[in-house]
């Protein structure tokens, strides 16, 4: 009985930890070829040197169970470092069929503190760094299609976040970031479905390195897998990346524990038509302040809906 992903190959970012790691061990388990980026910075703010560490140690993991893998260590923020990493993965393995992005870093600042630094860095790693690999593989997947003259196949999966869905008072850099990612993956589907390739974001949440103080008053269960394990990521991430999910295109997906959410695009929520050429001031005010003080004060765009969710 064939695997779901045999005869492909895939190619995961951010994969020496965490849910990366997790995400290129399942791509693997389900007969994927996989490419193991890892800058392999320390830091989860990306200080320390760069190493091979991290990445080595889960393509060594994956080739000790009996499957294909290799390491790569470039920043894929850097734009030269991403395409030789998607070149990596093709001249290896003569193609690539999955893209899954997961690099990151966080510095967390509130925004009236926030360097110019803090906010470029986070930005640079996480939002140009999904948009760099895409760029060079949707070019290998554009070319493909017209030598084919027909669709191939691609898979793209983004890591986007809850943070861009309900705010996160001390993450402008980062809630920005996912917000674009969601954005970039939404353009990406558009632009490459009828070359056969299809793009998808999903806000997971589990226990890594990146959340250690976000879930530090969460203990691990005593027995069993622990609810915020990357484990209950990874198969969303193989499914998202198989034949099955070849009707799956644009959408946005909150998983953890077991769990998974599809998260509606905006909607229009109440509308407003002006009575003469266009609104004045008291217009406004008559209309827009008494829908509105029907909201708890402060509450952010949409974060009744996103909290309802977090609690389901």
């Amino acid at each position: 009985m064939s695997l779901p992903l045999e005869g492909l190959s895939a190619i995961v970012t951010g994969a020496g930890r965490g849910l990366g790691r997790a995400e290129a061990l399942e791509l693997a388990r389900l007969g994927a070829a996989v490419v193991v980026n890892d800058y392999g910075q320390p830091g989860r703010d990306g200080s320390g040197e760069a190493c091979t560490g991290p990445a080595e140690e889960v393509a060594a993991e994956i080739r000790k169970a009996g499957g294909r893998a290799l390491a790569h260590t470039g920043d894929v923020a850097d734009f030269p470092h991403a395409q030789e990493l998607v070149e990596l993965a093709i001249a290896e393995f003569g193609k690539l069929d999955i893209l899954v992005n997961n690099a990151g870093i966080l510095r967390d600042r509130m925004v009236f503190s926030m360097t110019e630094e803090e906010w470029d860095s986070v930005i640079r790693v996480h939002l140009k760094g999904h948009f760099n690999t895409i760029r060079f593989a949707a070019a290998h997947w554009r070319a493909r299609s017209k030598a084919a003259g027909g669709p191939v196949y691609g898979r793209v999966v983004n890591t986007s976040s809850e943070a861009f869905l309900a705010g996160s008072a001390g993450q402008p850099n980062y809630a920005a970031a996912k917000g674009g990612i969601v954005g970039l993956t939404t353009s990406t589907a558009l632009a490459l479905a009828k070359y056969g390739v299809t793009a998808n974001a999903i806000c997971p949440r589990a226990r890594t390195r990146m959340t250690e103080d976000v879930f530090a008053g969460l203990g691990r269960p005593a027995d069993g897998l622990d609810p915020l394990a990357p484990e209950h990521v990874a198969p969303l991430v193989g499914y998202l990346a198989a034949p099955a999910a070849a009707r799956i295109n644009g959408q946005l997906l909150v998983v953890h524990g077991g769990m998974v959410a599809i998260v509606e695009r905006p909607r229009v929520a109440a509308k407003f038509d002006s009575k003469q050429e266009a609104f004045t001031h008291d217009e406004l005010d008559a209309l827009l302040t008494p829908h509105y003080a029907e909201r708890p004060a402060g509450e952010t765009f949409g974060a009744a809906e996103v909290l309802a969710l977090k609690r389901g």
